[in-house]
């Protein structure tokens, strides 16, 4: 896809219960500095609290804040996962 590392995977793929470290936001003009503007920088971890029912938009923890997404938002972040929930389990 439009990323060349395989371990790097949009922050709209993370499951609930999900932690994810932020490497870049894509876009470009107001779409990117309102990620930035929410506080989605390069080096920010993020919790994927819930998601709703149809899976958009998803709630994140990040900065010791919640913040709502859409779905479109959340694939131009790309983020190494670094905790995953396993059998439907949250490791917090």
């Amino acid at each position: 896809m439009f990323m060349q590392n395989s371990s790097l995977k949009p922050l709209s793929e993370l499951k609930i219960g999900g932690t994810a470290l932020v490497k870049n936001v894509l876009g470009e003009g107001r779409i990117r500095r309102r990620l930035f503007d929410m506080g989605i920088t390069p080096g920010c971890e993020i919790y994927l609290r819930k998601k709703a029912p149809l899976g958009d938009p998803m709630e994140v923890t990040l900065r010791g804040y919640e913040l709502t997404l859409r779905n479109d938002e959340a694939s131009l972040v790309v983020c190494e996962f670094i905790d995953e929930p396993r059998d439907g389990k949250v490791s917090r």
